[in-house]
């Protein structure tokens, strides 16, 4: 590459960078086809083709992605993890890349993580007044194990890093288990998960144990083996956080027993689970009221007997009528009556402890989605789409 052409490929990927960042995008994507390269956005979870460029630039961009992030230019054939910090039009920005081998060359996707982004604080994650109550009494029990559940891209490690910005003082001993780390929090000793060098989930969980913790943030149990240690971390004292793949909060608890975690383990150990989807926001500067028809109201399984609002599109929203994202969430207190049905240690039923939880105050993912529409921040379409498979 000459340097008239550095010169250039830098501009091209600068400027990339800083129109992600002013329409909000998550992440860009650089997809090369026969014939050209293609670049798109990830805004508020959808993907908008933003641009097509020679395919002689795909070479160039994928090199420059590689120098800044110090990686072998020289590998095409690698599958390749890095990060880099960079300044684009007075915004420092954390770029995570993944680099991947395609048909027609490398496929690079960066992930865009901006500090001033990130509000960590409970009250802005979305949770209602009585979700959020919970929930602030569960982080600031002394220990327990407190799960948060949902499918990638859904807000976890938001809500993670919420609860443990709002509990981080000078007295507590707060120690993290990332992959990777996303942000970063004062006093927090955070630590990245390398399988290479033999540091798991489970491996550092159990050397971290012998760290003197308060609470302990494991990014994602994956395994028996993790589950088993972030049980038992719980039982003996500590304040354990972290996250599993299921659909719903009653999800976690038979997810657990899955894992072969014995059944008093859990009772005891597990203090509450929040499922959460995210969602898009309605864009205010196309905002219409509307009445829902009866298909939709049938739909949501609940009659509405006034106006809500949908986006009609415009410049501002990519006319998709969204702009932003917001979350919905199922907050699950393990009750006395909860723990008394795990420790039958029989097969526990979906539904049985679906109503229990209910009893105790959960309010579903959907009843809350219903808030947000009678609110006026998301549409039925969006709750319906995240809601479908619960």
């Amino acid at each position: 590459m000459n340097e008239t052409n550095n010169i250039s490929t830098i501009s091209l990927l600068n400027n990339y960078l800083l129109t992600a960042v002013n329409m909000g995008a998550s992440d860009i994507h650089f997809e090369p086809d026969i014939d050209y390269l293609r670049v798109r956005f990830r805004i508020d979870g959808k993907l908008h083709e933003v641009g097509r460029e020679d395919i002689k630039t795909h070479s160039q961009i994928i090199t420059r992605i590689k120098v800044l992030g110090q990686i072998d230019i020289g590998d095409k054939k690698a599958i390749i993890d890095g990060r880099f910090p960079i300044k684009i039009g007075g915004e420092n920005l954390d770029i995570r890349f993944s680099i991947f081998p395609t048909m027609y060359g490398e496929s690079a996707v960066l992930r865009i993580l901006l500090s001033r982004q990130i509000e960590l604080g409970l009250k802005h994650v979305g949770m209602n007044q009585s979700q959020l109550e919970t929930f602030t009494k569960m982080i600031n029990k002394p220990y327990g194990l407190l799960l948060v559940t949902g499918p990638n891209g859904s807000g976890k490690t938001t809500t993670l890093y919420s609860a443990l910005n709002q509990i981080n003082s000078i007295d507590k001993s707060i120690v993290t288990l990332e992959d990777p780390i996303e942000y970063h929090l004062p006093l927090l000793r955070q630590t990245q998960i390398d399988e290479e060098r033999g540091v798991t989930f489970a491996s550092g969980l159990r050397a971290l144990l012998r760290q003197d913790p308060n609470v302990i943030m494991v990014g994602e149990i994956r395994d028996k083996e993790t589950a088993k240690i972030a049980v038992q971390a719980a039982i003996t004292g500590h304040l354990v956080f972290s996250s599993l793949h299921t659909n719903n909060s009653v999800g976690a608890l038979i997810r657990l027993i899955n894992m072969e975690v014995e059944p008093f383990l859990i009772a005891y150990a597990v203090q509450g689970v929040v499922a959460q989807r995210l969602v898009r926001k309605i864009c205010n500067q196309c905002k219409e009221a509307y009445l829902p028809s009866p298909e939709v109201q049938s739909a949501l399984g609940v009659k509405i007997n006034r106006e809500i609002y949908r986006g009609r599109g415009c410049s501002a929203c990519q006319n998709t009528g969204y702009k932003g994202r917001v979350a919905i969430f199922e907050v699950m207190q393990i009750t006395n009556e909860i723990r008394s049905i795990i420790l039958q240690n029989k097969s526990v039923g979906f539904d049985k402890l679906t109503a229990l939880a209910k009893q105790g105050g959960m309010q579903s993912l959907r009843e809350h989605g219903l808030e947000k529409i009678l609110a006026g921040e998301t549409t039925p379409e969006e709750i319906l789409l995240v809601t479908e498979n619960y």
